[in-house]
Parts: C-alpha cells; sequence; structure tokens
C-alpha cells in the first residue's frame, strides 16, 4: 500500500507505485515546475521552494502546491477503487475479465442452438420465434416444435444466422464424425503448461485451427462431454469457461474412465449373451449350471434373478440389475426380469416364484440322504416286542391316485353287541428317526411337505419317506393302531394305543373307493362298516355342536411342467362325497382319541383347539349347503388355538379336545405327537417337555404358513392357466356367494374352484347359480375377468 504525507511543505512516497509513476510522467508534461529525480525510488518530485524557503506560506505558487496535492490524492483513490474492482472479478490466466468471455448473445429466429429436452436427452435445434416473455419455440433435430426456457439452452453455435432446419441432421452428423477424444489431451498439455482456461471456440482455434460454426459446436461437445482433462470454471446461461485439471488428478480419473469402460463392455458382452440366448430354440439354451461357471457372468444372473423376486442384499446387487434391464431396453421392474430369465431359458417356462422368494428348502443335502440311506439299511426295531400283530385285519387305505406318502389306513368290524370297532392304523415314522438326529432336525426346518400341482418336496428324503416308512400294500408295515369301539349314538366307548404289525388289504383311490360303497358288495362289508360308522360320528358331532365346512376342492396335475405348454389335469373333489367323509372322519375320531389319551396320562402334546361359541349357525340356514353356507361361515370362523399342557375343546368339530396325529410322514407336529406318544408306550418320559413343544410348534407353523401360501398361490396359478387355454365360447356355473358392492358379486367357479368378482344382473341373489365366460386371464397377474350370460328369456 502506498502512504503520502507532506514533510517540511514537500511531497514523499514511501512505495513506488504504477499509479503515482504514470501521474509525475503526466504532471511534468503540463507544469513548468523544475523536478528533482529521488533516485532510491525512482521517482521525480517537483521543486516547490526557493532558497531555504518553502513556497506556499503565502507565495505566489501556494495554491499550485495545493492542486498538486489533490491530484495525487486523487489518483490514489481511483488506484485503490480499481484493485477493489479487480479483487472482485475472476480472471483469465491472460489477465483478461472472466465476465467478458461469459457474455450471451441475444437469441434470435434462425439461430442453432443445444438444449435438455429432459434429464436424459440433449438435441440441437433451431429457433423459430418467442413464446411469451422468455421462452422460445425450437425446431429439433428430431423434426419436434417444442417450447423452451432459456434455463434449458446449454450451447448457442456462434456464427450461424437463419439456419436451415432441415440441415440439422446433416450438421449433427458431421459434428459426429469429426469428434476425436485424443485431440482433448493434447490441448490438455498445452493449457496445462501455460495455466490457460479457454471457451468452446478458443478450443476450436487450437484442436482444429478454425472456430467456424462446425467446428465450434465440436469442441462444444468434446469439453461438455469430458470427465478428465478439463473442469468448469465458471458458466453464465449457454456460456462456459473450461480450464485444465492437475496432472495428479487427470490420471486418477483416467483410471476410472477406464475401469468405467471395461465394466461397460463387461455388461454389453453379457447382454449380448442375454440376447443370444434369448434367440435360440427352447431345446438349445443354456443349461442353468453353464451361467454359474464364470464368477463375473453368475453375480450377474443371480443379481437378475434376486431382482426377479424382490430379494436385492445389497445397493450394489440391484444396481447392477437395473443397469442390465437398462441396457436391454426394458422397464426396472421384476416381471422384466422374470421375462428375462425366462426368455434365456434359466427359469421355466412357468416358474414359481413364490418356492424361491420364500426360500422353501426343495431338495435334500448329501449328508441327510446319507444319513437317511444309513437308516434304512441298519435301523433295529425297537419296538418288535410290544407290537400288536393285526395282520389278520382287512386294512383300506384312502388317498389321493398320486399319493407317494401313504400314512394311515382303515379296518372295521362289528363286535357281537352290534356296536362298531374301528381301527386308524398310522406309520410309525419314529422306529427310523430319533428326535434330533439328523434326518429328525431336517425335518423340523421343513415342518412339512410341499404338495404343488407341479412337484412333490417330502419332509423326509424320498426313499426314506416311500421305501421304509409309508404303507404298502401287501406287505407287512410297523404302525402305531388306533382301535375305537363306538357306542350307539357315536360317542367312544373305549379306546386304546398300541404299536402294531399290519398287512394292507388295499390302495384305494377316493373315486374306487366311493364306486365299491356304491355297489354294496358284501364281501366288501368291512368298508360298509366305515362308512356306517362315519355317518354316526358325523351326527354325534354335529350335535356336539360341530360346523360343516365341506366344500368343493380342486385338485390338479401337471405333467412335463417345465414345458412351454404343459398337460393340465384338473380335478374337482366334493368334500361330502361318501369316500372323502369316511376318510375325514376317522381322522377325527384317532384326533379325539389322543387328546383324550394323552389327558389321561399327562402327557404333553400340540393339543388343537377352535372356539366358537358365540357361531349361531342357523343364522346361515337360509343359505344352500355346500360351498356358499360354508364360505359365509368361514368368514366368521375364529383362528385355531393350540396348547400344549392340556385339550381345549375345538368347536368347529364339535369335540373337547384334539390332536392331529395320522400324517407323521407329512406334517412334523404329527411327527412330535408321536414321539411323545411312543415314549409312554415304552414306558419312558417324553422327549419334550410343554414348553419345547410350544417353541419347536413355533418355528414349524411360521414355516407352514409360508408353504400355505405358495400351495394357494401355486394351485391358482394353475387353475388360471387352465382356464386361459379353454375355449372362449365355454360356458361356466358359479354360484354367488355375496354381493360386494351393486352388482358386483363375489362368485364361485364351481368347475374350477376359483373365488373371483363378477357383475351379475338385476334379479340375481346370494346362492343363485349363473353361467360366466372367462373374457381375458393372466396366471402370472393372479387375473381373472369374468363375464355373466344373460339368458334370453324370450327363447
Amino acid at each position: 500500500m502506498m502512504a503520502v504525507r507532506s514533510v517540511n511543505g514537500g511531497l514523499f512516497c514511501s512505495v513506488a507505485s504504477p499509479p503515482l509513476l504514470t501521474f509525475s510522467r503526466r504532471f511534468r508534461q503540463f507544469t513548468s515546475l523544475p523536478f528533482r529525480r529521488n533516485s532510491e525510488l525512482g521517482l521525480w518530485f517537483p521543486v516547490l521552494c526557493s532558497g531555504n524557503q518553502f513556497l506556499g506560506y503565502g507565495g505566489s505558487l501556494s495554491h499550485s502546491a495545493h492542486s498538486l496535492v489533490d491530484c495525487v490524492m486523487e489518483e490514489l483513490t481511483t488506484w485503490r477503487s480499481r484493485r477493489r474492482i479487480r479483487a472482485s472479478v475472476k480472471l483469465t490466466s491472460s489477465g483478461e475479465l472472466l465476465e467478458d468471455k461469459l457474455v450471451n448473445p441475444e437469441l434470435e429466429k434462425g439461430f442453432l442452438l443445444e438444449f435438455k429436452k429432459d434429464a436424459d436427452r440433449v438435441l440441437l435445434g433451431v429457433a423459430q420465434r418467442p413464446d411469451g416473455k422468455k421462452n422460445w419455440m425450437v425446431y429439433d433435430q428430431n423434426g419436434v416444435t417444442t417450447s423452451i426456457k432459456p434455463q434449458q439452452i446449454t450451447y448457442i453455435v456462434p456464427g450461424v444466422e437463419n439456419f436451415d432446419q432441415t440441415e440439422i441432421s446433416k450438421f449433427l452428423q458431421k459434428a459426429h464424425e469429426n469428434l476425436d477424444p485424443t485431440l482433448l489431451e493434447i490441448a490438455w498439455v498445452e493449457l496445462l503448461e501455460k495455466n490457460a482456461s479457454v471457451t468452446a471456440e478458443e478450443l476450436a482455434e487450437i484442436i482444429f485451427g478454425s472456430s467456424e460454426p462446425l467446428e465450434s459446436y465440436c469442441a462444444h461437445l468434446l469439453l461438455s462431454n469430458d470427465e478428465v482433462y478439463f473442469t468448469v470454471l465458471a458458466t453464465k446461461g449457454s456460456r462456459s469457461i473450461y480450464g485444465p485439471r492437475a496432472t495428479g488428478q487427470v490420471e486418477e480419473l483416467l483410471h476410472k474412465k477406464l475401469a468405467k469402460e471395461a465394466a461397460e463392455k463387461e455388461l454389453q458382452d453379457f447382454v449380448q449373451l442375454l440376447v443370444s440366448a434369448k434367440a435360440k430354440p427352447a431345446r438349445s439354451k443354456p443349461a442353468k449350471s453353464s451361467w454359474m461357471m464364470d464368477e463375473k457372468i453368475r453375480y450377474k444372473i443371480e443379481s437378475l434373478e434376486a431382482y426377479a423376486i424382490d430379494a436385492c442384499n445389497s445397493d450394489e446387487q440391484r444396481k447392477t440389475a437395473g443397469m442390465i434391464l437398462k441396457a436391454m431396453g426394458l422397464t426396472k421392474t421384476s416381471s422384466s426380469a422374470v421375462n428375462v430369465l425366462i426368455n434365456i431359458g434359466y427359469f421355466p417356462a412357468h416358474v414359481n416364484l413364490d418356492l424361491l422368494k420364500l426360500n422353501i428348502r426343495t431338495n435334500h443335502s448329501d449328508e441327510v440322504i446319507a444319513a437317511a440311506e444309513s437308516i434304512l439299511s441298519e435301523s433295529p426295531d425297537s419296538d418288535e416286542m410290544n407290537r400288536e400283530d393285526l395282520t389278520h385285519l382287512k386294512v383300506y387305505a384312502i388317498d389321493v391316485d398320486e399319493a407317494d406318502e401313504l400314512d394311515d389306513a382303515l379296518s372295521a368290524t362289528k363286535l357281537q353287541d352290534g356296536r362298531m370297532k374301528i381301527w386308524i392304523h398310522v406309520a410309525d415314522p419314529t422306529r427310523f428317526v430319533e428326535p434330533g438326529s439328523i434326518v429328525d432336525r431336517e425335518a423340523l426346518r421343513r415342518g412339512t411337505s410341499v404338495f404343488l400341482p407341479t412337484v412333490t418336496f417330502p419332509m423326509f428324503p424320498e426313499n426314506l419317506a416311500m421305501e421304509g416308512m409309508s404303507l404298502k400294500q401287501g406287505e407287512f408295515c410297523k404302525a402305531v393302531s388306533v382301535s375305537v369301539v363306538l357306542h350307539f349314538d357315536g360317542s367312544i366307548a373305549e379306546y386304546s394305543v398300541q404299536n402294531s404289525i399290519i398287512k394292507p388289504t388295499y390302495m384305494l383311490t377316493y373315486e374306487s373307493a366311493t364306486e365299491l360303497l356304491h355297489l354294496n358288495l358284501e364281501e366288501e362289508a368291512e368298508l360298509k362298516i366305515l362308512s356306517e360308522a362315519a355317518s354316526l360320528r358325523l351326527k354325534w358331532r354335529r350335535q356336539q355342536g360341530a360346523i360343516d365346512t365341506s366344500t368343493l376342492e380342486t385338485r390338479i396335475k401337471v405333467i412335463n411342467p417345465e414345458y412351454p405348454n404343459p398337460l393340465i389335469n384338473l380335478y374337482v373333489e366334493n368334500q361330502a362325497d361318501p369316500a372323502m367323509r369316511l376318510v375325514s372322519e376317522m381322522m377325527i375320531l384317532c384326533g379325539e382319541v389322543l387328546a383324550t389319551f394323552g389327558s389321561c396320562n399327562n402327557i404333553p402334546l400340540p393339543y388343537r383347539g377352535q372356539p366358537q361359541s358365540n357361531i349361531d349357525v342357523s343364522a346361515y340356514s337360509h343359505l344352500p349347503e355346500g360351498p356358499v353356507r360354508s364360505s359365509a361361515v368361514i368368514k366368521i370362523m375364529r383362528a385355531a388355538e393350540t396348547d400344549f399342557r392340556k385339550p381345549i375343546r375345538h368347536g368347529v368339530l364339535g369335540l373337547p379336545g384334539y390332536v392331529q396325529f395320522t400324517s407323521p410322514i407329512r406334517r412334523y407336529l404329527d411327527l412330535l405327537a408321536h414321539y411323545q406318544v411312543k415314549a409312554f408306550l415304552r414306558g419312558e418320559s417324553p422327549p419334550f417337555s410343554s414348553g419345547q413343544l410350544e417353541g419347536m410348534a413355533s418355528m414349524v407353523n411360521m414355516q407352514v404358513r409360508a408353504i400355505r401360501k405358495i400351495s394357494a398361490s401355486s394351485l391358482r396359478y394353475w387353475i388360471i392357466e387352465y382356464l386361459k387355454r379353454q375355449p372362449k365360447e365355454r360356458k361356466y356355473r358359479a354360484l354367488i356367494l355375496r354381493f360386494i358392492k351393486d352388482r358386483i358379486a363375489s362368485l364361485f367357479l364351481i368347475e374350477a374352484r376359483i373365488f373371483r368378482s363378477a357383475w351379475v344382473s338385476i334379479g340375481c341373489h346370494v346362492g343363485d347359480e349363473v353361467e360366466v365366460l372367462v373374457e381375458s386371464a393372466s396366471s402370472r397377474e393372479d387375473f381373472v375377468l369374468l363375464e355373466e350370460v344373460i339368458r334370453d328369456e324370450s327363447a
């Protein structure tokens, strides 16, 4: 900073400065006063005194001295002001004001400009006319006229007036042909050495030797798309100034760019694999295992799979799947991912997504299978000496025709006093499996066998379940037999629970058992006794308050489900069918006996109950029996409960207590009941306390709920797939269950046992049967559109 002060009537400058040097030269030109040069400061000072006396104290030169001081002070003030201005304005490396380079031309008709159409697209267009005060109508490279705001403009091509809008695409093509990113590196080296900044036009002069419109736009494209060599120093409107990055920063960005380019190439190569696999015929598509061989390919395919089932375990996995779908031109949705995986053969056409989403165990591990094989070959029967020989009884095993695990069978006779004696024989898997063993722990984790229209996943390894545990026709089988003598009113007179050996006589389907009952053959008197016992028991249970919830059930068996168009066999079963009613009543009877047996002997068991004391079934007597009435009653039923210490009333069944016992090969809670009962029969303490049972039941029930969800959704999928393949003109019978709103009713399709809603005509009531057509259906979307067939009353 410069200080000026008067010393003995003269002027003294403490620091030489350009403003003062300029001033001294100027002053010497316009004054006749003599000057004296200060050799140390390099300044000329006017001589304002005569002899030893200074002028200005009454002398004639006093005014000139004062004028000189004023001039000096004015010059100093101006100099300080300029310094403040220069400190507040950015300069280029050459000392030019940035503001001078950021002046935006006023937009006029015919100007060629670049603008942001949206977040992802930048277009080139020609200004047409103003649109309001600030906006402009622009004709873009795609032939679309759009109104844009000033802030959307990213560059105005200099030197262009009245540009022919039909030439936009040609101009753009030439610009892209001239783009050479290596030129940026050359310019970066030169500008870094000079520490200089550039505009697009200046860069065009450096790399093209010209700043004509095409060259300037090419330079703009290079700079605006560059992520390595240059950075934006300042931007105002559509004008920007760029500066070279430091060497270290460029090296780091180059490394990242190369890594990004490698990842993009890797992504494109993977997408090409997907496209190639999709184009191949079904039998030539790559095996699923082939996608697992390369680590990087496996990660990408697993990311897609996780995305398809909404199970991404990281943001990176989700991002990877999203990039793959985007690269294929698809929307980032789970259904897009599913379709890709189906199209390449990784997923079968009718993949069960719920199985994957809920991570249900399907195949058994090698360790479990090996343990099961060892059990089959070495396991002795610890109850052999205590088994009752019941091989003299005629034994009926009745189940669906595709059943693989047969774990219950029936026998019956009439006593001399006319009462009926029933045996319920249950397979004895505990002769093979001990609590806590590797096979038992796996069964606990599974909770239940999984029965789907396409496949069965047994709770136990298949060989052990089918060959060792399951009951077989004509072979000696180890069992736990529950015998019951009924009073004439259907109540239990006496019972026993014992280990046994049986020899099943018949393996019947429900259809064949019903046929035998209708034939009323004399030689099948035992089957008739079982049917009479079932009727007697049903009557007794209803007297105890039981609620009949029998309805129609659908069974579907899919042949070759891995094919795009597999064979679908659909069966509708009536639970009131004589054979189905017979089996159901005997299973309920067994459950009542086991609850009584456990209660009398203080055995902790999973006692099931369902309190229904507040249900007045008579309120629904106006509804037709069957699906309509059952549907109405089920809606108000309370959830089942379980106690592990003592029986609780099962109001729906009309029983004082109930224990599920008849499916130990299929249900783990039944197996737990077997563990407890078998230990008591051997005179041992039960292996599990009530608290332990409760903990295990909690685990099992969680798994069972998931599997029920899968089974229900899989059944719906194949029912809808079946409906979709039927002729469009096929008519279906449907029962009106209830009205949802106005004339929109909840319907039950009798032929398919599926619940859906549709509009029905005026005059229809709950319980009425209507005819409907399937207008459209999508199994993947779980969607069926029904339309009522309006009958022509005049016909």
